[in-house]
């Protein structure tokens, strides 16, 4: 049976923020009633739940999801959209209710960190249409990620590793995270390669930037559009620790892309190759999806989602 093109499928991670999606899903799931929305929902039980339960929400014939949780919630409903065939992405469209640690994503779209805020966004129906990120590793049967906001390699996916610790001080978790990684990290030998153009030598870390926040709000990539075709690259190359630990608040201003060890460019496609015993962690979206060579690749506004219709932004 087809579902009316007014039905949502709601999916609630009830771990985001610390707990508080749990905590506040009566209100939000009253709100939903107040503002007329038709809806069915499921709670994420698992890490990745969520890619199934948007996936037996399309054989469904559902075309309208709702996110609760934070940017890995969300992160994970893109991937089981991307991964699948029965519709296309294209004539999906996700509303996103932020309780997460880091709510990163949503700061670039100027959506709402407010409950009622972000109900009201998606029920005024103004959908935009982003780029994604592709990831494809190399010499693997690991299956491509998407990413909706920003991947790396080296530090950052160091840091994601040690996050999950520190969740119970919110945003604040990116920095203890990487305060605490600071001195157990060891720079890495990479190869970067930029249709016929190669970057290499010792790495701290390298980012594929779509949107201007990641990590509680850093801003790691020079000039990020998550709709003009670009991938916006930074290579962080061998800074030592004490670089590192003088150059932290200049992860928060944007002003690290302009460090002399700091190499910025746009492209729509690129090749990372890693030459360590020890491979470096590879995240997307502040999650950990692996280790190793992989290529990244833009997917042209393929990510249609709720937000405001606001001529002041992108």
């Amino acid at each position: 049976m087809q579902k009316d093109s007014k039905q949502w499928f709601v999916i609630i991670n009830p771990t985001s923020g610390n707990g508080k999606a749990k905590q506040k899903w009566p209100e939000i799931k009253r709100l939903l009633h107040h503002y007329k929305f038709d809806f069915e929902f499921a709670f994420t039980e698992y890490s990745k739940h969520s890619v199934s339960l948007v996936q037996k929400a399309l054989k469904n014939s559902f075309k309208h999801i709702i996110c609760v949780g934070g940017d890995g919630t969300l992160h994970n409903t893109i991937n089981g959209i991307m991964n699948q065939s029965e519709i296309p992405s294209s004539a999906i469209n996700i509303g996103v209710i932020p309780i997460g640690t880091g709510n990163d994503w949503i700061k670039t779209h100027a959506i709402a960190n407010h409950i009622e805020s972000a109900i009201k966004i998606i029920s005024e129906g103004y959908i935009a249409y982003q780029d994604l990120g592709k990831i494809e590793f190399e010499n693997s049967n690991k299956p491509s990620v998407y990413f909706n906001n920003l991947a790396g390699i080296g530090f950052d996916g160091y840091v994601v590793s040690k996050v999950e610790r520190y969740k119970k001080w919110g945003a604040l978790a990116y920095l203890f995270g990487a305060l605490s990684g600071i001195f157990s990290f060891n720079n890495f030998e990479s190869k970067v390669t930029i249709n016929s153009k190669e970057i290499s030598g010792k790495t701290l870390m390298i980012l594929v930037g779509l949107c201007k926040y990641s990590g509680g709000g850093m801003r790691l990539t020079d000039s990020p559009n998550p709709f003009d075709g670009l991938l916006d690259i930074s290579i962080a190359q061998n800074l030592n620790k004490f670089e590192i630990i003088t150059n932290l608040p200049r992860l928060f201003n944007g002003k690290i892309t302009k460090h002399k060890k700091v190499k910025t460019l746009k492209t729509d496609a690129l090749k990372i190759e890693v030459d360590e015993n020890k491979l470096p962690f590879i995240q997307a979206d502040g999650e950990l999806i692996g280790t190793g060579n992989f290529k990244v690749s833009i997917l042209a506004k393929a990510f249609s989602f709720y937000r405001k219709k606001n001529p002041d932004l992108f």
